[in-house]
């Protein structure tokens, strides 16, 4: 019998009410998740990309459990778990871990990195006295490269990648099985991404780890990921293997974003595709396809039907044309 996907997220919803008016009222609602789905195996990185206002960071505190959903079903290793209470969905919090975008907000600034990372091993009963916290605590920093000296110092006292290094040794401190990294790398400077991508890559092949990585900048995951699914006003309008998205893309708007990507080869020419306007408003998404809007090949049939993902095996788009043009 085959085994189920470690996660699994079918038709995910998650609307914001916006009140307003002199009784709070409802004066609309944020669309920031629509009927979204994707799955993800064990030990696999799907990196999930779009423009800030996609609605990728709202998945992944959906999938924690941070923000309850509005509709559809949230599945971890066969088990349903997006209608368990908060006692419940904090014991999983075990299994599943996040790594923040900025360290120093994330982390407390008043306790040592050894308390950080006890803390989450006191919480799930993981270190039997104080030997074996230490011991716990020294392997994590080896794990993430950082001197067991560290374990004395507060967050202010280290650089923005060393405190990414502490927030990635407190996430790994409960032994999870699926790691959300939200935007973990985009506050760094450029060396240090590499750094942290490289140590997430390897924690990975070591541990088995599956990674949800979130992040708008399609030239951070490609070295990173397994498979690449692509947002676009809370919905995924592409999702396939890496190497098939960024050498055949399937959606203008995946085109778009890969034509802004560096090539490593200055002698290699990519046209530069720039998207008209701005990312429409989630409260008002337009009707049809939601990228009609911007999409430099938009015809009739675009403005008022909304495309299924489709294509074939599992390199999948939502977009009408049968092929992009030029492609």
């Amino acid at each position: 019998m085959n085994k189920p996907p470690l996660l699994e997220v079918n038709r995910l919803v998650k609307h914001f009410l916006i009140r307003g008016g002199l009784l709070g009222g409802i004066a609309g609602r944020v669309r920031a998740v629509d009927d979204l789905g994707f799955a993800l195996e064990r030990g696999e990185t799907l990196s999930l990309v779009g423009e800030s206002g996609s609605g990728k960071s709202t998945v992944g505190r959906t999938i924690l459990g941070l923000i309850r959903p509005d509709g559809g079903e949230i599945w971890l290793d066969g088990a349903r778990i997006d209608q368990l209470s908060r006692a419940r969905m904090r014991a999983l919090r075990q299994r599943m871990q996040i790594v923040f975008q900025d360290p120093f907000s994330s982390l407390n600034p008043r306790l040592s990195v050894r308390d950080c990372l006890a803390e989450p091993l006191a919480n799930f009963g993981l270190a039997r006295g104080k030997a074996e916290r230490e011991r716990r605590i020294f392997d994590l920093l080896d794990q993430v490269m950082l001197p067991r000296a560290a374990a004395d110092r507060l967050p202010h006292e280290f650089s923005g990648g060393q405190r990414q290094r502490i927030a990635i040794a407190r996430a790994l401190a409960p032994r999870p099985d699926l790691i959300i990294c939200d935007e973990a790398v985009s506050a760094l400077d450029v060396s240090v991404k590499a750094q942290i991508i490289n140590l997430l890559a390897d924690l990975q092949k070591e541990l088995g780890l599956a990674l949800l990585f979130i992040s708008h900048d399609l030239a951070i995951v490609e070295h990173l990921t397994h498979r690449i699914a692509v947002m676009y006003l809370g919905q995924i309008v592409e999702i396939g293997p890496r190497d098939a998205v960024f050498s055949r893309p399937q959606h203008p708007y995946t085109e778009a974003l890969l034509s802004a990507v560096p090539m490593p080869d200055p002698e290699t020419k990519r046209r530069r595709i720039v998207l008209a306007g701005d990312i429409p408003s989630p409260r008002n998404p337009p009707q049809g396809c939601r990228f009609h809007t911007r999409c430099p090949y938009v015809f009739d049939r675009c403005r008022v039907e909304a495309p299924a993902l489709r294509g074939p095996g599992t390199h999948r788009a939502a977009c009408h044309l049968d092929a992009l043009p030029g492609a």
